[in-house]
């Protein structure tokens, strides 16, 4: 059996409260927030470069990506899916995020991997990318400016979620089902990523807007709604929640 990854620094003592290494607009970090909020667990909050990971989060998951969950006995669980399913196994007792039966489960798990994979990689990635990181990073194709065609097509991939998003909506109480799950977290994660930069139109997507209204007023959202970005101010109408 594999060892257990270990915080470095903090190994062999004990932190007071579980830790997270996360970066602020990252959507998979900003659904384990959501996640952790509403498990009610008690949370610090580490900040990590993307473009740039620490010996810390290196240590921890050689893939140099976030999130990071650290318990208080300094055992750490790295990636988003390990991260989501290790909070349900541990946090969820009469509060779960992936409710039902195997079929609504697995309707879930569908529709977080829809948000994660299809929307990060189609809009999330290039817009935050192009409009965020590139402010901070020379990136790997050697421009430091913004590829503005790459993120007019991220945006232009935009409606078509939305209306999916729309008709999921429209059909069910909530994305997968009649309750609350882990689906509007990540989608809610990915989008508030998005109207943080104030890059969707709401007018155009009503039924849309109704949703993350709702999800939006939920006291575990309060958190997100407070995030700033440092040279990368929020969009006028972030944290209202009458937007």
């Amino acid at each position: 059996m594999a060892a257990p990854l270990l915080h470095p620094d903090i190994e062999p003592h004990i932190l007071t409260m579980p830790k997270l290494l996360h970066f602020p607009l990252d959507p998979h970090g900003r659904r384990t927030r959501l996640a952790l909020a509403e498990y009610a667990v008690e949370v610090s909050l580490a900040e990590e470069k993307p473009w740039a990971p620490s010996q810390t989060l290196l240590q921890l998951n050689p893939a140099g990506v976030t999130p990071v969950f650290i318990e208080d006995s300094g055992i750490a669980v790295a990636g988003p899916e390990a991260v989501a399913e290790y909070l349900e196994e541990t946090r969820g007792g009469s509060r779960s995020l992936i409710p039902g039966n195997a079929l609504a489960r697995a309707e879930v798990r569908r529709l977080v991997a829809w948000f994660d994979v299809k929307f990060y990689t189609e809009v999330t990635e290039p817009v935050l990318t192009e409009k965020v990181i590139r402010r901070f990073v020379q990136m790997p194709d050697g421009r430091g400016s913004p590829d503005m065609q790459r993120m007019r097509a991220g945006l232009a991939m935009l409606k078509p979620h939305l209306d999916y998003l729309a008709l999921l909506a429209e059909e069910r109480s909530w994305l997968a089902g009649h309750e609350l799950s882990l689906a509007d977290l990540a989608a809610a994660a990915h989008i508030s990523a998005i109207d943080y930069l104030g890059e969707i139109n709401w007018s155009e997507h009503p039924v849309a807007q109704m949703w993350y209204s709702r999800i939006k007023s939920r006291p575990s959202f309060r958190a997100l709604l407070a995030d700033t970005i440092p040279g990368v101010a929020p969009s006028a109408h972030y944290a209202d929640l009458d937007f």
